[in-house]
């Protein structure tokens, strides 16, 4: 069929999405990422602080092995020595890790206490320390020593030895 002179297709009648309607899908998808975002990081953050704990802990009882093991009884002064001799797996001499970096350094009041079984310096006591890297990475910082409990600081700074619980500073239960 033809159409009559004169007739005309209305515009109306074009399927389709108009200016309008495409801003406001637009403005709707801005305003959910805005909300979404700080979940986001605030998830992220702490999946790195309980991957930092978790690291902290797989550091003492390596010690505690290197002790037993090769250290005769006392600790290494290495996180690669750890690794190298096999007492803690290669992803743990990593720093930074999972948005921390990671420390092992002598404990307070430890001493000199001779050669292990590869004829490396050992000493009486060890503390790791884990500190964020920034503050979208984590908010606490870790630190722990040869009696393996795990100090917290909410400030982001690793927990001084001797550990006193305070403030901003306790135990991880």
């Amino acid at each position: 069929m033809t159409k009559p002179l004169g007739a005309r297709t209305s515009m109306l009648s074009v399927r389709g999405f108009t200016l309008i309607e495409l801003l406001i899908v637009v403005a709707l998808i801005g305003i959910l990422s805005a909300i979404a975002a700080p979940m986001l990081i605030a998830a992220k953050s702490s999946a790195n602080e309980a991957s930092a704990v978790q690291t902290l802990r797989t550091l003492v009882s390596a010690q505690s092995t290197f002790s037993n093991v090769c250290g005769n009884g006392a600790y290494t002064t290495s996180l690669t020595m750890l690794v190298t001799e096999r007492f803690a797996s290669p992803d743990l001499d990593i720093t930074p890790k999972s948005g921390f970096s990671f420390q092992l350094v002598g404990a307070l009041g430890s001493k000199a206490a001779g050669a292990d079984c590869t004829g490396q310096p050992t000493r009486t006591g060890f503390y790791f320390r884990a500190q964020p890297l920034a503050g979208n990475t984590g908010r606490r910082a870790f630190a722990t020593n040869h009696v393996g409990t795990i100090w917290q600081d909410t400030n982001g700074v690793a927990p001084p030895e001797p550990f006193v619980a305070g403030a901003t500073i306790s135990p991880i239960n």
